[in-house]
């Protein structure tokens, strides 16, 4: 939903935009996405919500709306991800379906685990880039990052069986190549 948000703003600008719905429907299916990992017993979706959830967070902070929140929500979205690390903690079904994953040699696991690093490390692209400039922002190599590691999850989603990861990435890449173009389009067609 976020990218669709984003999407249609963006062409409503036409160039790419960094709206506050983006950033709070990625908080909000970063949760989601979380529990669904822990439900799947799934390593990479578990520690990569892990890692962008927080900067979720900051880009709302950059865009004034974090401050807007009550200070009992805050703190309840900020433990969020350390409430579904005490389930999956307390789950041996979990931690063992882990483990039973990162045993041996699994290119389609070390394939879905890089794309999905990669997902989260855009965040860490784009966080420095919106500090830089003071504000939230979404650059071309963010985009790149995207399409390259959308294919990578796409593959793991195949290689998993796992229609969610399918959906998700597949839709999600048609956006990240439109704000290619986008980000790519000379300013005289803008």
């Amino acid at each position: 939903m976020r990218i669709l948000v984003q999407w249609f703003y963006s062409e409503r600008e036409g160039r790419v935009v960094s709206p506050s719905l983006f950033w709070v429907f990625s908080l909000a299916g970063s949760f989601l996405f979380l529990v669904y990992g822990w439900l799947r017993a799934d390593p990479v979706i578990l520690l990569g919500q892990s890692l962008s959830f927080y900067i979720y967070i900051r880009n709302l902070q950059l865009k004034h709306v974090w401050k807007r929140v009550p200070l009992p929500w805050r703190i309840a979205i900020v433990i969020a991800p350390a409430a579904v690390w005490a389930l999956a903690g307390g789950s041996a079904q979990t931690w063992g379906g882990m483990a039973r994953q990162l045993s041996g040699f699994d290119v389609f696991l070390i394939l879905g685990a890089c794309g999905q690093l990669l997902l989260n490390l855009r965040y860490l692209y784009q966080w420095y880039h919106s500090e830089k400039a003071h504000e939230s922002v979404l650059p071309l190599g963010f985009w790149l990052i995207s399409a390259a590691a959308s294919v990578m999850v796409i593959v793991y989603g195949l290689y998993r069986n796992d229609p969610v990861l399918l959906v998700a990435q597949s839709l999600g890449f048609f956006a990240y190549a439109r704000n290619i173009w986008l980000c790519l389009k000379p300013q005289r067609l803008r």
